[in-house]
């Protein structure tokens, strides 16, 4: 396959994350397909999943690569879009993070009038609300309660659900705001859940991910 890379001020680019892919297409690491997703939750999420189809992303040419938050998305697809590298691309987002999406998509040359269903159609897929409320519905909330007391963390989790802040809200909002009291907590309870979970109950977004790549 042969990749361009395009006009875009890619030496302004200075988010981390995107340095660390400069780096890596510049020591030869091509894969064939990218997919772009806001965190190592959503990574680890994507990789678990794929491990229970028995699948080696890497050994395909999958590359999934976070992108340190979904403000960066056009500078991702400046880089590895048709207008630069000319990958073949997937992604994951959030619902509030849709019309970023949406827009920069549409920008980089990747579609017009972009429905779900259109951007869907491209390999990009959108989590209502976002990953950890869609793996919490999915697994529903006894058994997530069970899978934290199996790490040892069930007497934090009680903590947080008796501080006054909290009293008014629903199980389900004590566990999405649980996994993201601690760094590195999303991620390591996005792998626990899709592990836990049956495969016939996994969220849309992330079977369409995998299933498009």
């Amino acid at each position: 396959m042969m990749h361009r890379c395009g006009s875009a001020n890619l030496r302004d680019m200075d988010a981390p994350e995107l340095i660390a892919v400069r780096a890596a297409l510049a020591d030869g690491a091509v894969p064939s397909t990218v997919v772009l997703v806001e965190g190592a939750s959503d990574r680890a999420a994507l990789e678990t999943l794929a491990e229970r189809h028995d699948r080696d992303l890497a050994a395909e040419g999958v590359s999934i690569v976070p992108m340190g938050g979904a403000t960066t998305i056009g500078h991702f697809l400046d880089l590895l879009g048709p207008n630069g590298y000319d990958y073949r691309l997937a992604g994951l987002c959030d619902a509030g993070e849709e019309g970023d999406f949406r827009r920069e998509l549409e920008r980089a040359g990747m579609g017009i009038h972009l429905t779900r269903a259109d951007m869907e159609s491209v390999g990009f897929f959108v989590c209502v609300a976002d990953l950890e409320d869609e793996l919490i519905r999915a697994l529903g909330p006894d058994a997530v309660v069970e899978i934290i007391d199996a790490q040892g963390e069930l007497g934090s989790f009680r903590l947080l659900q008796r501080q006054p802040a909290h009293r008014d809200r629903t199980v389900e909002q004590h566990l999405w705001r649980f996994m993201g009291t601690r760094s590195g907590r999303k991620a390591h309870y996005a792998r626990l859940m899709v592990q836990g979970l049956d495969l016939g109950r996994m969220p849309r977004p992330l079977d369409g991910v995998l299933a498009y790549v």
